[in-house]
């Protein structure tokens, strides 16, 4: 059986949580494939609500076996306590797997990512602090610290010590920091060896055996298209690849395996950090998308920035990742409105422009051309077919649809579990 892609279509915050919570009792795995704890997944059951961090959304569901992937970048102890948290809530995490060959987040790349945005001053990119970019920096230059390097001190303190006779030179003499000693580190990380080992697997030859058996992998992305360090709105990006492609090489899954992508998107837009954001509103509608749709990050708490939707950016998420559907959320934070903007196109230097510019100095000078929409104003969060909704809900769900180039294939009309209006099955 086929593998299935669930990512974000916009800057990340789209709704992951909810839209994999949602096809959680009809998968067999859900796999974190990229990012750190730099990102959060919200889900909701009953009265109950979830802030998931580096855990992959799918531990909410019994029958599912959670996997964090190779492509993920773990910070041992953000992840001990997120599991700690949730075994005082009573969720079994016992069946979660990690990939032996992820790396992990140490001190040094907390320190070195703080110290290093504030010493940007205003090029700063909008970084959490929380050492995902240096964790991805050491992967790529060959130096990192990966999950299976726990399990041999002798291997892990010659690491350590490669790692830190650089990092020690950039903090003494650039930063004007302290050193951060081999011993201190080795100490702190050999604790976490016989905490995680009954979690670590060989995960690449479980989810090819599960395929191989006739199971169902679900691949979750964290962030968003536009924050790929590829494809997204560099500098201003994340250190990994949320993409689809991310989905194969953080999971040890090839693309043939894949039969269905899925990108989440929001009716409006939003994003968290600096960087061009043409729809982006600074008067009271913006203060209103903020308020109502709870705007915050879960991970950082930092207030998003809110925007219309944004159609280019869809488009441009459909070509990038292959989208062959949309999981639209957050429907409801519109109603109310008389007219609802949806940004259809771009002027830059006076000229119209259809699609996503592939200068980032033209995307930074880019306006919104928009189209109104009639709103409601009808309270849509009891909705469960789309025959329910509003006449003019309907009309901007179509509307969507014909300008994003992908079937808007299930509705988001409330934060929880049960409030999703599905039109075409995912699976």
């Amino acid at each position: 059986m086929p593998a299935l892609v669930l990512l974000g279509a916009q800057w990340g915050d789209e709704g992951k949580g909810k839209a994999t919570d949602l096809l959680g009792d009809r998968v067999d795995y859900v796999v974190r494939y990229q990012g750190g704890n730099n990102a959060g997944h919200t889900v909701v059951i009953g009265d109950q609500k979830y802030a998931l961090h580096l855990l992959p959304s799918g531990i909410l569901s019994p029958n599912v076996i959670p996997v964090i992937g190779n492509g993920v970048v773990i910070d041992p102890g953000v992840l001990l306590e997120e599991i700690r948290g949730l075994n005082e809530r009573g969720i079994d995490t016992s069946k979660l797997l990690i990939s032996t060959n992820a790396h992990l987040i140490t001190p040094y790349h907390r320190t070195i990512d703080k110290v290093s945005e504030r010493f940007l001053g205003k090029s700063k990119i909008g970084t959490t602090g929380r050492g995902i970019g240096p964790a991805y920096a050491d992967k790529i230059n060959r130096i990192g610290i990966r999950v299976q390097d726990l399990f041999d001190p002798s291997i892990l303190r010659q690491k350590l010590e490669g790692a830190l006779h650089d990092k020690n030179q950039i903090l003494i003499k650039v930063f004007n920091r302290k050193n951060i000693e081999v011993e201190e580190v080795l100490e702190e990380y050999l604790k976490y060896a016989d905490i995680l080992r009954p979690y670590v697997a060989d995960t690449v030859l479980i989810l090819d055996q599960a395929l191989k058996a006739g199971k169902r992998v679900l691949l979750e992305g964290s962030q968003g298209t536009l924050l790929d360090v590829d494809h997204g709105t560099y500098p201003f990006v994340t250190s990994s690849n949320p993409t689809a492609g991310g989905a194969c090489t953080g999971s040890g899954i090839g693309p043939t395996k894949i039969d269905r992508v899925i990108g989440i998107v929001k009716a409006y837009t939003t994003r968290v950090g600096s960087g061009p954001f043409p729809t982006e509103l600074f008067d009271e509608d913006g203060e209103a998308l903020r308020r109502i749709g709870g705007e915050i990050g879960v991970t950082t708490g930092r207030a998003r920035r809110c925007g219309w939707f944004d159609a280019p950016i869809a488009r441009y998420a459909v070509r990038v990742n292959g989208l062959t559907d949309f999981f639209l959320t957050k429907l409801d934070v519109l109603n109310g409105w008389e007219k609802i903007p949806v940004c259809v196109a771009y002027e830059i230097d006076g000229k119209r422009v259809e699609e996503l510019p592939a200068s980032q100095s033209d995307f930074h000078h880019a306006k919104p051309i928009y189209e109104y929409l009639a709103g409601w104003t009808e309270d849509i969060t009891s909705a469960r077919k789309l025959s329910d909704l509003p006449k003019n809900a309907q009309d901007y769900i179509a509307f969507l649809e014909k300008i994003s180039g992908a079937p808007m294939s299930a509705i988001g009309v409330g934060p929880g579990r049960d409030q999703t209006i599905v039109v075409k099955e995912f699976i």
